[in-house]
């Protein structure tokens, strides 16, 4: 019999493992001349003298981010990316031209990359995530004067170029230490933080050992990602100690409130899974850029994986403030609050053109810089040229639009911006300074301790939002009193350094009979004089004036002590009875200081006079001014210790 064709099926397997074999053929060859050059490289002086990030450097596609974290031009005509948890690597050319760039010719400005394709699943933008280890000593609001319990947290990061290592503010929030542990190592290095940024929930971290830096390469930065576009979030979350990778999509892009600082920032959502732990971690695309930073989401009933992101234009407003004034100085505010002018009655009632669009400024913060040039019942129709809709919103992107709030927080502090206004019908231009906003009640003390004052058991301190979650609990927008939230959301500063100053507690005792159960209630005057701020001065040469609490004053000078508080109650004190009951009532309860160290007459002023006598060459001045503040802790704590050692005093703690 003749030799019959195969079937159909045979021959296009057999076609198959053909073309196959003669693929594998090509793929010898190129890796055999891959590796002779590599060993021709090696064999040159110059190939054995350079180390190996400056020889890498020259194998690598050029970066997308620079050491300041700066956007640039985004590299395209990627044609395929590795599946999870893949590996390899290929030639520089190779990898220039699946990028759609050019290698780069010379070292970046820390780190190099190693000759690795930058895809996000690599171990090589793996290996610049760490885990951060912070053990947080939060003030204790209710006694300020002392800090709670430590307790500890576990959180991700990532190292940049600069040996810096971003991760979120929350996570260093209150630190007294902070580690961070590479990925396969088993030691833990110290790290310093070097700026907070509440605001925008990111911080700065460093590590001064030169080994915790050894082989390893940098995450450069992406540009703005569009919708629908892959990302990969990696950290270590809970559930487990080793490092973990969950991936979706954007989902959306726009000004999103900011949890941990109460801001309203450019925020991107995706699909990926974030949990606690994750928190710092980067997110990248699928070229293996960062395109922002893991830092909070949405949990609701009716909401299923929906996380949030910090986008590289908030990242490197942040890196680019801290390298510019040498710290942290926050995102800028234009100071105004504005309403939608989508009513055409308002609008022609307001003396709107049809060709005019903008939004209507209801109020102006007085401590803003642009009280000086808008008013109320303006109309705000541009921002550094860029027109605003009646809706507040301006063009973003081919067919997205975003607040116009978006523009302002791109400035930085004290810079200038140029808005158009319409005042009763005509159009002006004036040129504003954009400045960090002042908040009466403020939402964050910036990692200070508690202001306080203490005089006859009566404890003064400052309303933060902190105070009243402390002291209410997280559901205090329901729970703390009316008018402390009536103040917190709608009253504005007059002055810089305004606060609302509360009478917290009372620490009992004969002196203060009948003021026991008074607690959070606002100080409204002292002696007549109308209470600004917690400042409090000793000196008698400085004038009574509204913008301090004279208490030492007031002792020298009133028989009685009248304090006016909120809802028309009222607190007087013999003056002389209530200096020496103070001592009485500190000592009682271990507190070192009748007030907190950031206030005149405090810790802080002995030390500043301290340093003085010092620079003035004062011969055993400085001594005596150092030991001076700490003389008032040291009597306290002899009085307290005579009290345990007598018996008299057997309170459990």
């Amino acid at each position: 019999m003749g030799k019959t064709d195969p079937p159909p099926r045979k021959r296009q397997k057999a076609g198959e493992d053909q073309a196959q074999a003669q693929q594998e053929d090509t793929d010898t060859s190129q890796l055999a001349a891959a590796d002779e050059a590599a060993a021709a490289a090696a064999s040159s002086p110059a190939g054995r003298k350079a180390p190996r990030g400056a020889r890498a450097a020259a194998e690598q596609p050029a970066a997308a981010g620079d050491a300041s974290g700066q956007q640039q031009p985004q590299q395209r005509g990627r044609k395929g990316s590795r599946r999870q948890g893949g590996g390899g690597t290929t030639s520089a050319a190779a990898a220039a031209a699946d990028l759609g760039g050019e290698p780069a010719s010379k070292p970046g400005a820390a780190f190099q990359p190693r000759d690795r394709r930058f895809t996000a699943d690599s171990d090589t933008i793996m290996e610049a995530v760490v885990k951060v280890f912070c053990i947080h000593t939060e003030p204790n609001f209710s006694l300020p004067w002392q800090r709670k319990r430590q307790y500890s947290s576990n959180s991700s990061g990532f190292m940049i170029s600069g040996r810096r290592i971003l991760t979120n503010a929350h996570c260093v929030d209150h630190h007294t230490q902070v580690k961070v542990k590479r990925r396969g190592s088993d030691k833990k290095f110290v790290a310093s933080v070097l700026a907070v940024g509440t605001e925008c929930d990111i911080a700065m971290l460093t590590v001064d050992d030169d080994a915790f830096w050894e082989g390893v390469e940098p995450v450069v930065f992406g540009s703005l990602p569009q919708l629908q576009d892959a990302v990969t979030v990696v950290g270590y979350p809970i559930g487990g100690d080793t490092m973990s990778v969950t991936s979706g999509v954007v989902s959306r892009i726009e000004v999103t409130s900011y949890v941990h600082g109460a801001a309203e920032l450019l925020g991107i959502q995706i699909d990926a899974a974030i949990n606690s732990g994750n928190s710092g971690g980067p997110a990248f695309n699928s070229s293996g850029r960062c395109i922002g930073i893991a830092f909070q989401s949405l949990k609701h009933e009716d909401a299923e994986n929906i996380g949030y992101i910090i986008p590289e234009p908030v990242i490197a407003h942040f890196i680019n403030d801290y390298e510019r004034n040498g710290g942290y100085t926050g995102f800028p505010c234009l100071g105004v609050e504005w309403q939608k002018l989508e009513n055409p009655d308002m609008r022609t009632a307001l003396k709107m053109k049809p060709h005019h669009k903008g939004v209507l400024v209801r109020r102006v913060e007085p401590t803003a810089p642009a009280h000086a040039a808008v008013a109320a019942y303006d109309i705000l129709l541009s921002f550094d040229g860029v027109d605003i809709s009646n809706d507040g919103t301006v063009p973003f992107r081919s067919g997205e639009r975003i607040s116009f709030s978006y523009l302002v927080s791109q400035k930085y502090t004290n810079e200038e911006a140029v808005l158009r206004l319409l005042k009763d019908g005509k159009e002006v231009t004036a040129s504003v300074s954009l400045a960090a906003p002042v908040k009466l009640i403020p939402f964050h003390i910036k990692g200070a301790p508690p202001s306080y004052f203490i005089v006859a058991g009566l404890v003064f301190t400052p309303a933060t939002v902190p105070y009243m979650r402390s002291e209410y609990g997280k559901e205090y927008d329901f729970d703390a009193p009316v008018k402390l939230l009536d103040k917190l959301m709608h009253h504005m500063a007059e002055q810089p350094r305004q606060q609302v100053v509360l009478l917290s507690q009372v620490l009992a005792a004969e002196v203060n009979i009948g003021y026991e159960e008074m607690l959070n209630t606002q100080v409204v005057a002292l002696n007549g004089v109308k209470v600004v701020d917690m400042r409090v001065d000793h000196s008698e040469q400085l004038p009574c004036t509204e913008e301090y609490l004279h208490f030492d004053l007031d002792y020298n000078q009133k028989e009685y002590l009248h304090s006016d508080l909120d809802y028309n109650q009222k607190v007087v004190l013999a003056t002389a009875h209530a200096k020496a009951a103070t001592q009485e009532i500190l000592a009682m309860h271990c507190i070192s200081s009748d007030r907190s160290p950031d206030l005149p007459g405090g810790a802080a002023a002995a030390a500043a006079a301290a340093a003085a006598a010092a620079a003035n060459g004062a011969p055993g001045s400085s001594a005596a001014a150092a030991n001076g503040a700490d003389a008032a802790a040291a009597a306290a704590g002899d009085k307290c210790k005579e009290k345990a050692g007598s018996g008299k005093s057997s309170r459990r703690r």
